[in-house]
C-alpha cells in the first residue's frame, strides 16, 4: 500500500478515533517523545518540566508547586536535585524577603533549550502530516484549552518573566 493510500485511509471518517482516545494517544505520543529527549540528556520527565516553567520566568517554590501540581515538599527535593547539578538556583525576592526564586544557571539554560529543540524538531515532523490550515487551528484550540484550564488553577501563563 502507497504512503499516499495509507494517508487517505487513515483520515476516513470512519476510521476517526473518538476524542477521547485520539487525546489519550496523541498524550502517550507526545509524552513518549519527551520522554525520550529528557533522557538523552540524562534527566526526567519532572525535571525537565520544571526546567521547562523556568525558561520564561523565575517562580517562588510555592508557585512551582502549583504550576507543577506538586506538593512543597516534593517541589524542595526536585529544586535540590537540580541545584546539585546546577541546572538552577534560588535566589532571594526583592518583593518579599521571606520568598525565594527559583531561576535557570547557564548550564540548566543551555540543558533545557537542547531538549526543548530536539522535542520540537520531533513534534514539528509529527504535525508537517496536517495541512497548515489544521495545524493553526490545533494550535487555536489547545491553546485556549491550556489557558483556560491554567487560569482555573488560578495560574496565568502568560506572567511576567521574573514575580519577585
Amino acid at each position: 500500500m502507497t504512503s499516499r493510500a495509507v494517508d487517505r485511509r487513515a483520515t476516513a471518517a470512519s476510521e476517526e478515533l473518538s476524542t477521547v482516545d485520539g487525546l489519550a494517544q496523541l498524550s502517550f505520543l507526545i509524552h513518549g517523545t519527551l520522554e525520550r529527549r529528557a533522557a538523552e540528556r540524562e534527566l526526567s520527565i519532572i525535571q525537565t518540566r520544571l526546567l521547562g516553567v523556568l525558561r520564561d520566568r523565575k517562580p517562588t517554590m510555592n508557585e512551582l508547586a502549583k504550576v507543577l501540581m506538586l506538593d512543597k515538599s516534593s517541589i524542595s527535593g526536585l529544586v535540590d536535585r537540580a541545584e546539585r547539578r546546577d541546572l538552577v538556583v534560588r535566589v532571594p525576592s526583592d518583593a518579599d524577603r521571606r520568598a525565594v526564586l527559583v531561576a535557570l544557571t547557564d548550564r540548566g539554560r543551555a540543558l533545557v533549550s537542547d531538549v526543548a529543540a530536539r522535542f520540537g524538531a520531533d513534534v514539528s515532523s509529527l504535525l508537517d502530516r496536517l495541512p497548515a490550515s489544521d495545524r493553526a487551528t490545533l494550535s487555536r484550540l489547545v491553546s485556549r484549552l491550556l489557558v483556560a484550564h491554567a487560569a482555573d488553577r488560578g495560574i496565568d501563563l502568560f506572567a511576567p518573566t521574573t514575580t519577585g
